[in-house]
């Protein structure tokens, strides 16, 4: 085994008996992994700030199956703005467990930690919005290959026209002759959601708010199907955001 060095973001950190930490990093070059850091607790000159939530870093790592080694980690942003805002620290928190709860181990998935990072500068240059969480859930979802059907019938495969579709419990959308009843959802929410992974970039798609809580309503409900869990920062979210 030898070190290596990454590109990472901390998702997560689990303290370990008294002095230790299990950190969850979001790397560019092996996706997610846990890695132990010895002594995170008790030696603040040796990590620093760098192994806060949402903190991007180089991390010096010994990788291996299972849990990793933690040797050494330098700070490149602990993005201070996001810090100050508790609406900023709610969003960047919910994207970091999204990615934590819905990516394999071990796995490199270079265009979506390149979606976070570009997610958290967003939110450190800008305030959050909405519009900017559905943007970032959209293309996290395509990226993972779990997108609902957004052209046609998840059914029948017939496309959606005028009459948009109807969103299952299962958050399947359909067509109006596969099924009686669903949540709506405009065509124009479903060209939105469409248009967010044609740019490619932040701030480029106008959500009007009723287009904003269809496509919330539809991802919400994608997310919460391929998540398998609960999510935590969900709560939190919820109590800083009108």
């Amino acid at each position: 085994m030898h070190v290596e060095k990454l590109q990472a973001i901390v998702l997560s950190t689990i303290d370990y008996g008294d002095s230790d930490r299990i950190v969850s990093l979001f790397s560019l070059e092996h996706g997610r992994l846990k890695a132990f850091a010895r002594g995170a607790r008790s030696s603040r000159k040796r990590y620093g700030a760098t192994l806060e939530a949402f903190a991007r870093i180089e991390a010096q790592v010994r990788v291996k199956e299972g849990l990793a080694g933690l040797q050494q980690a330098e700070l490149v942003s602990i993005y201070p703005r996001i810090r100050g805002d508790l609406s900023a620290i709610a969003h960047a928190l919910y994207a970091c467990e999204v990615v934590e709860a819905m990516t394999p181990e071990g796995h490199p998935l270079p265009r979506l930690y390149r979606l976070l990072a570009v997610y958290l500068d967003r939110l450190e240059s800008e305030a959050a919005a909405a519009a900017d969480r559905r943007f970032f859930e959209i293309n996290l979802l395509n990226i993972l290959g779990y997108r609902p059907s957004l052209e046609s019938c998840s059914r029948c495969n017939a496309p959606f026209g005028a009459a948009g579709a109807l969103l299952q419990e299962n958050g399947e959308p359909v067509c109006r002759a596969c099924a009686a009843t669903g949540r709506p959802l405009h065509l124009s929410t479903l060209k939105a959601l469409n248009a967010c992974m044609a740019t490619g970039t932040f701030g480029k798609v106008a959500f009007p708010p009723e287009l904003l809580a269809e496509g919330g309503m539809l991802l919400d409900r994608s997310i919460s199907i391929h998540a398998g869990r609960g999510l935590k920062s969900l709560e939190f979210l919820g109590q800083v955001t009108p």
